[in-house]
C-alpha cells in the first residue's frame, strides 16, 4: 500500500514540472514580456523606454533562462524562469502586476470558493446517484422514460439560463434570498443557498444519465444474478452490490471536479459576486494581470494532480486488487 502511494506520488512530480515549463513557455516565450508591457500600457504607440520601465517595475527585465552578465549561480537565479516559475513549486506566488500579494489573496478567497463548491459537490453527488438508482430500479417502465426525457431537457438548457432564471424567480419575485453578494460567518449562508441549488440543479441532467449508465452495466453482470438467486430484493441488490461495485467509475468522475473545490466556479462566482478564486481569475484575465493568471493555472494543475493522487488511493479502498499492482 505504501509503495503504491509513493509510486503514484513520484509519478506526479514530472507532470507538475511539465505543466510549469509549459506555462512558462506560453507566458514568456509565446507571449514575451514586451508584449505584456504593450498590452498593460494600452497605447497604440508605446516607446521603448516605457516598455523597459514597465518590465523593470514588474520584474520582467531579466533574461528568460540564462543571465550571461551575472556570475556564479546568479546566471541561473537572476532569470525570469527562476524568479517567476521555480518559486511556484514552493507556493511562492509573489506579487501581481498591480502590486498585490497573490498568496494572501488566494488564502482570503479560497474559503468562499470552498463554501460554494463543497455543498454543490456533495448534494449534487447524492442527488445524482439517488435519482440514477431510482431510474435503474424502475427500468423499462414509464418512470424511466419520463426521467430520461427530463434529463435530456435539463442537459439541453444552458447553465446561464438557470443562473439568470433563478435570480429572477427566487430572488427578485419571491425575495427568498439575495440576488448576489457575500458576507462572513454564518451570515454568508443566505448568499450561498441559491448558487448551490442552481449548481446542483444544472448538473442533474448529465449526472443522472452518467450514473444510470454505470449502474445499468452492473445490473447485467453475473454477480447480480447470483445475488437475486439468493433471495435478495432488487433494492438490496442495488445498494449492497451494484453501488459498491460501481464506486471506481464514480470516484473517477468525482476527481474531475475536485479542483473546483478550491479554484471555484468562474461563471457562478462572477454572476453572484462571490469573492472566490473563480472571480479572482476572471478579474485577472480582464485586467490582463499575467502574474495572477499564471499562478492560478499552476495552482489548478497542482489541485488536479492531488485529486488524481487521492483517487488512486481511494481505489485501493474499494478494490483491494489494486494494492497488489
Amino acid at each position: 500500500m505504501t509503495h503504491y502511494i509513493l509510486r503514484r506520488f513520484f509519478y506526479a512530480l514530472p507532470l507538475l514540472m511539465g505543466v510549469n515549463i509549459l506555462t512558462f513557455v506560453l507566458f514568456f516565450i509565446v507571449n514575451s514580456p514586451d508584449d505584456m508591457a504593450r498590452m498593460q500600457l494600452g497605447q497604440k504607440h508605446v516607446t521603448g523606454q516605457a516598455i523597459d520601465n514597465w518590465k523593470q517595475q514588474h520584474g520582467y527585465d531579466e533574461p528568460l533562462l540564462w543571465n550571461a552578465d551575472a556570475s556564479g549561480g546568479e546566471k541561473l537565479t537572476r532569470t525570469i524562469f527562476y524568479q517567476k516559475s521555480v518559486g511556484l513549486f514552493l507556493f511562492r506566488f509573489g506579487l501581481s502586476d498591480s502590486g498585490r500579494n497573490i498568496g494572501a489573496d488566494i488564502k482570503e478567497r479560497a474559503l468562499p470558493s470552498l463554501a460554494v463548491a463543497l455543498p454543490t459537490l456533495i448534494v449534487g453527488l447524492l442527488a445524482n446517484i439517488s435519482f440514477a438508482l431510482l431510474m435503474v430500479l424502475f427500468r423499462r417502465t414509464y418512470l424511466e422514460y419520463v426521467g430520461l426525457v427530463l434529463c435530456v431537457v435539463l442537459m439541453s438548457v444552458s447553465s446561464l439560463f438557470y443562473i439568470i432564471g433563478g435570480q429572477f424567480f427566487i430572488s427578485k419575485l419571491l425575495m427568498l434570498v439575495p440576488i448576489s453578494g457575500y458576507d462572513s460567518g454564518l451570515a454568508a449562508v443566505k448568499f450561498l443557498v441559491l448558487p448551490v441549488l442552481i449548481g446542483v440543479f444544472s448538473g442533474i441532467g448529465s449526472g443522472v444519465r452518467w450514473y444510470r449508465t454505470l449502474f445499468l452495466e452492473e445490473v447485467e453482470k453475473d454477480y447480480v444474478r447470483t445475488a437475486r438467486a439468493k433471495g435478495l430484493t432488487e433494492t438490496q441488490v442495488l445498494f449492497r452490490h451494484v453501488l459498491q461495485n460501481a464506486m471506481i467509475p464514480i470516484l473517477t468522475g468525482v476527481v474531475v471536479v475536485l479542483p473546483l473545490l478550491f479554484m471555484g466556479s468562474l461563471i457562478m462566482e462572477s454572476f453572484f459576486s462571490i469573492p472566490g478564486l473563480g472571480s479572482y481569475t476572471i478579474d485577472a484575465i480582464n485586467s490582463q494581470d499575467f502574474a495572477i493568471v499564471r499562478a492560478m493555472v499552476f495552482l489548478g494543475s497542482v489541485l488536479y494532480v492531488i485529486g488524481l493522487l487521492l483517487t488512486d488511493i481511494s481505489y485501493t479502498l474499494v478494490d483491494p486488487r489494486i494494492r497488489l499492482s
